[in-house]
C-alpha cells in the first residue's frame, strides 16, 4: 500500500506534491519574483510541509532550475515546429505573443539571481542559445544570406521586447514583429 504524505496541517494529500510545488513556484515566481517568494509562502501555496518541498527540491535553487527547465522544454514548438507556415512566417511568429505575456521567465531569473555561476542562470543561458539557434535554424531555411547574425539579431528583439514589454507595462511585441519583418527581408534575397 502506498503511503500518502501528510500536508503542513497533518492532512493527507496523497501523491502530487512535486507537481503542486512546481505549480506554485511556477505562480510565485511569476508574480512576486524569486527572491521575494519564501520557502514558507511556497508551501503553504502548494499545500505541502517544508519536509515535503526538500525532500523534491534539496534547494530552492534547484527548485528554480527544475521551474526553467519545464517552462519551454521544446523553445517554442507552436512556432518553430509549425510546419502548415513558412520558414519567414515561423520567424515572425516568434513575436505574436499576448499583450498580457509576462516578462521571460529566463531573463527574469538571470537578472534577479545576479549569479552566473546559479544552476538557474546556467539553464537561463543554455536556453536563450538554444532559442538563437532556432532562429538561425529557421532563418537558414528561409534562405539568409548569414542566417547566424538573423537568428542573432531575432534573439536579442526578442528578448528586448519582452523587457520593454514589462518596463513600460504595454504590449513591444508588434513594433518587435515589425521590425523583425525589416530584418528578415533585408536578410533574405528575393
Amino acid at each position: 500500500m502506498t503511503e500518502l504524505e501528510k500536508g503542513p496541517r497533518g492532512q493527507r494529500r496523497g501523491r502530487g506534491a512535486r507537481e503542486r510545488i512546481l505549480s506554485a513556484s511556477q505562480q510565485l515566481f511569476r508574480d512576486q519574483g524569486i527572491n521575494r517568494t519564501g520557502m514558507d509562502q511556497l508551501c503553504a501555496v502548494a499545500q505541502v510541509s517544508k519536509r515535503t518541498a526538500y525532500q523534491h527540491f534539496p534547494s530552492k535553487d534547484e527548485l528554480v532550475a527544475e521551474y526553467l527547465r519545464r517552462f519551454d522544454p521544446d523553445l517554442m514548438p507552436g512556432v518553430f515546429d509549425c510546419t502548415d507556415l513558412t520558414p519567414r512566417e515561423r520567424l515572425l511568429a516568434a513575436f505574436d505573443l499576448p499583450e498580457s505575456t509576462p516578462l521571460c521567465p529566463y531573463l527574469a531569473a538571470a537578472v534577479e539571481l545576479h549569479d552566473p555561476q546559479h544552476p538557474a542562470s546556467e539553464y537561463a543561458r543554455d536556453y536563450k542559445t538554444a532559442l538563437a539557434a532556432k532562429f538561425t535554424e529557421t532563418a537558414r531555411e528561409a534562405g539568409a544570406t548569414d542566417p547566424e547574425q538573423l537568428g542573432e539579431q531575432l534573439a536579442l528583439l526578442l528578448d528586448g521586447a519582452s523587457a520593454r514589454t514589462r518596463v513600460l507595462n504595454r504590449e513591444s511585441f508588434s513594433t518587435a514583429a515589425a521590425i523583425a519583418a525589416v530584418l528578415i527581408d533585408n536578410a533574405v534575397p528575393t
